[in-house]
């Protein structure tokens, strides 16, 4: 049925990318190398764009664009729907599904991020979360599971409230002192340690900048760097959701 259906191709590259790609051929979704007028859907990377327009690892949008039909379907991460000319698409980072189970994936990957230049165990280690969302719910358990001394800054008071019923040492961000971990992970989009000092493994996973200064680690787009299998299959899982629907 796919056979006769669709005709997939993919614009940019990426490990994971090339991980989905395997996957939907595995269900019989045929692909193609040439970009024409009867790719069904297009495979962009996760994220797939940068401000100016091209796409991650190869390509510019617009100049793609042009070489398909106006009926095909593009896929991918944070598309920009002003400049699709008129394309259907489907964004996955718009798929609470999807997201969610990428937050989980990325807590993993910054576990292990971690793990290489740690000095000690998780289970000796002070660790801070800031951010009760997706990802810092995942970090948490992930931590959790490792033993790690771990506090929540949330600045919701409710979050809080449910954290410290919950068993977690629990802080707004206003409160925090760096100095009283050896790990902290910013998943916040906002700024909440400008300039941090301190002997501290500083790792930012949010989208933007949530902690400065010298030594932070920015981490974004772990999944696809760490783990393009598992990314690669989540994608693949969520496009044959969508096709078959």
């Amino acid at each position: 049925d796919f056979m006769d259906r669709y005709l997939f191709a993919t614009a940019g590259r990426s490990a994971s990318l090339d991980r989905c790609a395997e996957q939907l051929l595995k269900q019989g979704i045929p692909f193609t190398c040439q970009l024409s007028e009867q790719v069904t859907h297009l495979l962009l990377p996760i994220p797939s764009l940068d401000e100016a327009l091209h796409i991650t690892g190869d390509g510019v949008l617009p100049e793609v664009l042009s070489r398909l039909s106006k009926d095909t379907t593009i896929i991918g991460g944070n598309l920009p729907p002003q400049h699709l000319e008129g394309h259907p698409y489907m964004d996955l980072l718009k798929d609470e599904e999807f997201v969610c189970q990428n937050a989980h994936i990325t807590a993993h990957c910054a576990m292990a991020l971690a793990a290489e230049r740690l000095d000690t165990t998780f289970r000796e280690c002070r660790c801070l979360i800031i951010g009760w969302g997706r990802i810092g719910k995942c970090l948490a358990e992930v931590m959790d599971r490792l033993e790690a001394d771990l506090t929540i800054a949330a600045r919701n008071p409710k979050d809080r409230a449910m954290l410290e019923a919950l068993g977690y040492t629990a802080l707004p961000p206003s409160q925090i002192d760096p100095a009283d971990y050896d790990l902290i992970y910013n998943t916040a989009p906002e700024l909440v340690l400008p300039d941090c000092k301190g002997s501290a493994l500083k790792i930012d996973l949010a989208s933007k900048p949530g902690i400065t200064g010298a030594d932070v680690i920015w981490a974004r787009g772990l999944p696809g760097k760490m783990a393009p299998a598992a990314a690669g299959k989540q994608m693949a899982r969520r496009i044959l959701y969508y096709i078959k629907e």
